[in-house]
């Protein structure tokens, strides 16, 4: 599914965010990448969804090699779950979901949320399936933090892709919305076999819900094992 082969990324201001990261991904798998705070987790999903360009190394995603000419088909089958949740505040639940289609759209129709009834079907499918349906014509602005990251899942989801990408998706969450959450998420894996690869910094969650952890300090990755045995190797992420 995903192979990432001595992966760097340097930024102008001579941050070296990554340093030779390399691992795979098989289809099905959720993963969690663990690590502190600038230890190249957002950067690393970033640069597989092309919204980061990498200096060295190669990302082959569902056995094609990342570059300019594959990546609009890889962003096609990629889904990208954000921290602080990427909405647009005055819009409804379900045209922030169908903003999940715009790359796939008649460009004119979509500059005024113009969107097909299939589309719309589909858009409103995907808040049933993130328990939202009710909130479907709210303004996202009125919804709660949990509901605003359910919206945020329903338009990754839209696209029906292989791989869904979530950075650091619980973390400005409560425990009981973080919880909640992630149980979506996992459910999403095994319900429709989509690949997860998920940044989290609570390891109590990466253990619940993972296959595997992979911990990022520092640019590099220092253990890639099954998630279940992770407290064997916290305290040397956070040392």
């Amino acid at each position: 599914m995903l192979e990432i082969n001595n992966l760097k990324k340097n930024y102008k201001n001579g941050t070296h965010a990554l340093k030779g990261v390399s691992f795979n991904v098989k289809e099905g798998e959720f993963v969690s990448i663990l690590g502190p705070s600038g230890s190249g987790k957002t950067t690393l999903l970033r640069s597989i969804n092309g919204l980061e360009t990498i200096e060295n190394g190669e990302i082959i995603f569902n056995n094609k090699k990342i570059n300019k000419k594959t990546l609009p088909d890889v962003q096609r089958k990629t889904g990208m779950i954000f921290q602080e949740f990427n909405l647009v505040n005055n819009l409804s639940s379900i045209n922030n979901v169908l903003c999940g289609v715009l790359n796939s759209s008649n460009k004119f129709l979509s500059m005024f949320y113009l969107f097909t009834k299939e589309q719309k079907l589909e858009a409103l499918q995907a808040l049933k399936t993130v328990n939202l349906l009710e909130k479907s014509y709210n303004r996202v602005d009125q919804l709660s933090g949990g509901q605003r990251q359910r919206v945020g899942i329903a338009r990754a989801i839209i696209k029906k892709p292989l791989l869904l990408l979530a950075d650091e998706p619980v973390a400005s969450l409560d425990p009981k919305a973080a919880l909640s959450i992630m149980n979506l998420l996992k459910q999403i894996n095994k319900d429709f076999n989509i690949t997860i690869i998920c940044n989290l910094h609570q390891t109590e969650l990466a253990m619940k819900f993972s296959d595997r952890a992979i911990g990022l300090s520092n640019g590099k990755v220092i253990f890639d094992q099954e998630a279940k045995f992770l407290n064997r190797y916290v305290n040397k992420l956070y040392s």
